[in-house]
């Protein structure tokens, strides 16, 4: 049964205590009533008309909930997901801009549900086959890079909803944000920039003094009344409109098999970003709940979410890091909760989808405009600049790629990912290597930093800071080799291996060649603080034999000692103190 659990999570809620029972209705009905305005919200940032929204927050969120690890995990439409879902579908459907709702909903459509599905199959075998660690991949300054330009995008692709004015889409972002920022001086809408602006001072007026109360829900209940009671939408203001009442149709997305190659890499993209910003939330609530998260459990929750969210017409959902921070902060025990905010959501799709049509598109824009502020943080790229320099780099050059390719965010942070990629291999293809002389505590220190300790000239002491793998081996020869160039008269080179993690094939064979090279000409190579991998490795190809048992040792201090006994002398380069051991080869 236990094992069962692991992988069907939600049979760990049973039997239900009362007590958790109450706080997660609490919770689940207060993330409910912020996830269906949000969620509209976002749909319209996906390009769908709003009640797909409503769409995506019933099936994913208590599906993610009932499969995933995380007991508070808040799942369903996000800011960054929708932006990329809406800028790898929208340019493969012709005349998107002059299609009304109702077209929307037949040709576009389709293809966001088929994408979740895709989204949700790519998560699910990642987590099946246990390769969440894929998601590595992505690193921490390429995604601070990317979600501060995406946040740009999106609170800038709203602006022509807060102003009343037209936007096109073409294949630059900046283009048609000129468009709109020219239109706003001669066509600004008055009373849709006043409701945009209103529903931006009242969401920043709770958020700051009063956060405990949803202002999203406040902001929402009251301008759809005004808007409703001044009959905005006959002064050519843009509502909601009409919401199709009940469920939506189960049914099998429409596949294309050939869009469907096509959206693949993009599916991918969605769902590592998504993964990456559910887990992080998860992990972050888990280190104060003290609750264990399982990331590869948590891509298969995502997946199954989605995967099943696209047979009710969902489009691609992840976890909101808002929502599930009002999720914890009620008081949610477990991902009842979401089944509770779920079924929130199917009351309202039910019976109160006609309240919804006097809604202003502008409030909905200046929801998701609120939200992606928290996004911007430029603090975090500064930081990671401090940290290292190749990471601010690749965290900048994300923000400006993603920029740049708008509206084709994926193309952005791939760029962004393969420069990250790209940087590391090239520091692992340099490591530190230091030449090493006898400090006055008698430890042994780089003589790039300390030039004027002891040194003995008939040894060379190198410690190699990196794993030993085919991209390095060759600057790894050509140092050992140099230091030989350098110092002729030396008889030993000992290389302190305690830095070698790894050690690949291309590895062992330039070991190997060099020791050989060395004992022809007279030299010893000797090592010292080999882990255990590299000598599983040394072992298997016999390089340990190769090199002999007495040429290895557990400690550098034990391989000093040891060529200062075969010299026939203690020398000053490391002098022998009553307490030090024996020197002793490393066992085998």
């Amino acid at each position: 049964m236990e094992q069962l659990k692991k992988y069907i999570t939600f049979l760990s809620w049973f039997p239900l205590r009362s007590d958790y029972l109450r706080a997660d209705i609490v919770a689940g009905i207060t993330v409910a009533l912020v996830l269906i305005p949000q969620s509209m919200a976002y749909a319209q940032l996906a390009g769908l008309p709003p009640y797909f929204g409503l769409y995506a927050a019933f099936l994913p969120v208590m599906i993610a909930a009932m499969f995933g690890s995380s007991k508070q995990l808040a799942t369903g439409p996000v800011a960054v997901v929708s932006l990329l879902t809406a800028s790898a579908l929208i340019p493969l459907v012709a005349g998107y801009d002059t299609m009304t709702p109702a077209e929307i909903a037949g040709t576009y459509a389709p293809l966001a549900i088929m994408m979740a599905f895709l989204v949700g199959g790519v998560q699910l075998f990642l987590g099946v086959f246990k390769l969440g660690v894929i998601v590595n991949f992505l690193s921490h300054p390429v995604i601070v890079g990317f979600t501060n330009a995406a946040a740009m995008i999106i609170g800038l692709s709203q602006l022509n909803k807060i102003f009343g004015v037209s936007k096109t889409r073409s294949e630059s972002f900046v283009n048609d944000i000129m468009g709109v920022l020219q239109q706003i001086p001669e066509h600004t809408h008055m009373p849709t920039l006043a409701f945009g602006i209103a529903a931006i001072l009242i969401l920043w007026g709770f958020k700051k003094y009063l956060p405990k109360i949803p202002g999203v829900l406040v902001a929402v209940a009251s301008l759809t009344t005004i808007s409703y009671l001044i009959g905005f939408e006959q002064m050519g203001g843009s509502v909601v409109g009409t919401i199709p009442e009940g469920l939506p149709a189960l049914a099998l997305p429409n596949f294309n098999l050939e869009l469907m190659g096509q959206l693949l890499p993009t599916a991918i993209v969605i769902s590592l970003v998504g993964f990456m910003e559910a887990i992080s939330i998860a992990k972050a609530m888990a280190a104060k709940t003290k609750d264990k998260i399982d990331p590869n459990q948590e891509l298969i929750g995502q997946g199954i979410g989605n995967i099943v969210g696209s047979l009710g017409q969902s489009y691609p959902t992840s976890g909101s890091f808002s929502r599930s921070a009002v999720n914890i902060g009620a008081g949610a025990k477990t991902g009842m909760s979401s089944v509770i905010t779920g079924l929130v959501v199917l009351i309202t799709l039910l019976f109160l989808t006609p309240m919804l049509y006097h809604l202003p598109s502008a409030v909905l824009a200046a929801v998701i405009m609120m939200a992606v502020i928290g996004l911007i943080n430029f603090g975090a790229v500064k930081h990671a600049w401090k940290a290292c320099k190749h990471d601010g780099i690749a965290s900048m050059v994300t923000f400006v790629a993603t920029l740049g390719f708008a509206p084709h965010l994926e193309e952005g942070i791939m760029v962004g990912a393969g420069l990250a990629i790209g940087l590391y291999l090239y520091r692992s293809m340099k490591p530190r290597v230091a030449h090493l002389g006898r400090y006055d505590d008698g430890t042994l220190r780089d003589l790039a930093i300390h030039p004027d300790l002891p040194t003995d000239e008939r040894i060379i002491v190198v410690r190699f800071d990196g794993s030993l793998y085919f991209a390095n081996t060759s600057y790894f020869e050509e140092t050992i080799l140099g230091a030989c160039a350098d110092k002729p008269e030396a008889k030993y080179v000992l290389i302190v291996a305690d830095g070698i993690n790894q050690l690949d094939a291309s590895g062992e064979d330039v070991l190997h060649h060099i020791y050989s090279r060395l004992k022809s000409n007279g030299v010893t190579l000797l090592m010292s603080g080999l882990k255990r991998q590299v000598l599983d490795v040394m072992r298997q190809t016999f390089l340990f034999e190769h090199i002999s048992q007495d040429n290895i040792f557990a400690t550098e201090d034990m391989a000093i000692a040891d060529i200062y006994r075969r010299i026939g002398s203690d020398g000053e380069f490391c002098p022998l103190s009553p307490d030090q051991p024996k020197a002793q080869p490393q066992p085998a």
